[in-house]
Formats: C-alpha cells, structure tokens, sequence
C-alpha cells in the first residue's frame, strides 16, 4: 500500500495512479483535509454519524452507493456528494470497486477545557 499524509499544498500526487486499499493518500492544510479512499467492490462502510462537520465525497473512479439518513446516491465517476453534519451516512462500493476523496474542514487536537484554576 502507497500511504503518505502531507501538509504540503505544493504537493502534486496522481490520484488514479496510487494503489492500495482503505485510505491510501491524505493532505492536510491548516483548515483542510483530504483522504483518497480505495475500496474493492462489495466493500461497505457502516453506518455513522459525523456531527462535527459536512463532508464531501467525490468519486474519481468506480462507483458507489452512498446511503444519507436512509436515502440512497447512486454515485459514479465525476459524481460529488455533499454530506452535511449530524447526517447518519454508510458506503457501499459497486462490483468493480470505487476510489473517492473525502474533503472536510481539519480536525484539530483535543483541547481540555474547564480544568479548575491552579489544578
């Protein structure tokens, strides 16, 4: 598997040309991030929830059914989805398989928040 998670925007991958399955590539800015995601056909993603943020799916190869709060998206190549927080969301790849990116605003580090003065 070819893996790597740069913060480099000057960063020119080919997208279609990366093997691997599950998250293959990643690139990250101080407000974005990026994940190439690969999946063989059959493939499935279980149902969740992000409640933090909207995600958008963008297919760049194969296709997929992408099933939000129980309404299924047919989505092939070319094919964006827009997938707003606190909706629940599964993937399902088709037969031949589907390579996406997933785009959302960064997550940044856990910060501890109310700690008592002086503790």
């Amino acid at each position: 598997m070819t893996s790597s998670r740069d913060s480099r925007a000057d960063q020119v991958p080919d997208l279609l040309g990366l093997s691997g399955t599950g998250p293959v590539w990643g690139m990250a800015s101080d407000d974005l991030n990026a994940t190439l995601l690969v999946w063989p056909g059959g493939h499935e993603l279980s149902e969740h929830t992000n409640d933090e943020r909207d995600v958008l799916l963008v297919v760049l190869d194969g296709h997929a059914v992408v099933v939000v709060d129980g309404e299924e998206h047919a989505l092939a190549a070319g094919n964006a989805l827009l997938i707003e927080r606190g909706r629940s969301r599964s993937v399902r790849a088709g037969a031949e398989g589907v390579r996406y990116l997933s785009v959302h605003t960064r997550r940044h580090g856990l910060q501890i928040e109310g700690l008592p003065a002086g503790g």
